[in-house]
């Protein structure tokens, strides 16, 4: 520690003449000539998973696994501690790199090969990197195509979760530049993992009983089952605050001067973060199918196929697409199950399911090649594989 000696704080603003000729406006994102595939991107500030913080996630998107709010349950299981749930983990690094990636994003066209590689626990901290795969240009005038990777790594060098997106992007026109890359040699590495393995712990011979509902072990779930999950979850103003609690900072999800200035179908009310949805249909499907699941594989091909605005009610369904044996020793004990995870908005999930039927679990993007009309009240579709506990 230093002792320093500052002035006083004087008052200067009357002194100091106003100069129009001297300002700027610092802006964020990137336009679509500024993705270089190639470039990585460091993301500012990084995330300490405080416990409350991940106490509050979890109970807010109403999930019912107790790894993620019980803390002798997940010691007993084998983990260090309580874990931080992995759509939080995933809404972090996500939105951690938006101020470089996306904050100029027209829509998140999808989600694919997302793996979560160990835990998030308490205290961890995890900050974010981004490499640029692939810039697509549709023509003049029309906006592009971006892929890009992005890595959640912890205080140790960590890799945490890894997955790819799509964003559609503007081109600048005659808009200024967006905040430069800083000047460097080289790029940073990008330590992305291929064909890798998941760091798990050594589970142990018997796991608690009595603390997790009885219908959603490995034993109940039949390759083309599908489950109507029983209650929908009315999203009001909260999602604006809740945005930036993981630190999301594109201004259409909570700014409504700024949502209401743009044109089309995005023009109005904030457009709620599709992280939340996701997090919000998860967590209402945990108690049928996630709550005996040990770990979260990952997820891909996951689409917003509607945007959601506060008022909006989200309801969802899964569809049981695989299940098999966990490798190894493991497969005595654990399964690993695939599900079709499917969001509906403003309309219950039986409803939507006597209504459009198998419908409701096609890809929105191939309807117009199946001559088949777009579900508007169908909000999301993603694949998702759980390591799932054996009732034995």
């Amino acid at each position: 520690m230093q002792a320093i000696r500052f002035r006083a704080q004087a008052e200067l603003a009357g002194k100091v003449k106003v100069n129009l000729q001297q300002v700027r406006y610092p802006h964020y994102g990137r336009y679509l000539e500024e993705f270089v595939p190639g470039q990585v991107f460091v993301h500012p500030r990084a995330f300490t998973f405080f416990p409350a913080q991940m106490e509050a996630f979890a109970r807010t998107y109403m999930q019912c696994n107790p790894l993620y709010l019980n803390d002798q349950y997940a010691r007993s299981s084998g983990f260090a501690g309580l874990l931080a749930s992995p759509q939080m983990v995933f809404n972090v690094v996500l939105s951690l790199g938006v101020q470089n990636d996306s904050e100029k994003a027209m829509a998140n066209l999808g989600y694919y090969d997302a793996q979560y590689l160990r835990p998030v626990y308490r205290m961890d901290t995890i900050r974010s990197l981004t490499k640029v795969i692939e810039r697509k240009e549709r023509g003049a005038g029309k906006p592009g195509i971006v892929t890009i990777r992005t890595l959640g790594i912890n205080q140790d060098d960590q890799v945490v979760l890894q997955y790819e997106r799509k964003i559609m992007v503007a081109g600048q026109g005659d808009r200024p530049p967006t905040t430069p890359l800083p000047k460097a040699t080289a790029m940073p590495a990008f330590p992305w993992v291929d064909e890798a393995e998941v760091a798990l712990p050594d589970f142990p011979q018997s796991f608690a009983s009595g603390l997790t509902g009885p219908n959603s072990y490995f034993e109940d779930f039949a390759v083309g089952e599908i489950i109507v999950h029983a209650n929908g979850r009315t999203i009001t103003d909260e999602h604006l605050s809740l945005t930036y609690a993981v630190g999301n900072t594109h201004p259409l999800h909570f700014d409504r001067v700024f949502s209401s200035g743009l044109s089309g179908k995005m023009s109005g009310d904030p457009i709620v973060y599709g992280g939340l949805v996701f997090a919000w249909l998860e967590g209402l499907a945990s108690r049928d199918v996630s709550e005996n699941s040990v770990w979260e594989l990952g997820f891909t091909e996951g689409y917003h196929t509607q945007p959601c605005i506060g008022g909006d009610t989200v309801a969802a369904l899964s569809r049981v697409l695989a299940a098999e044996d966990a490798p190894g020793g493991l497969g005595s004990k654990l399964g690993v199950v695939t599900f079709q995870l499917i969001g509906v908005k403003n309309i219950s999930a039986a409803k939507a399911l006597a209504e459009y039927g198998e419908d409701l679990f096609g890809k929105e993007n191939d309807k117009k090649a199946m001559d088949k009309e777009k579900i508007d009240a169908k909000v999301f579709e993603i694949e998702r594989r759980l390591l799932i506990r054996k009732r034995g």
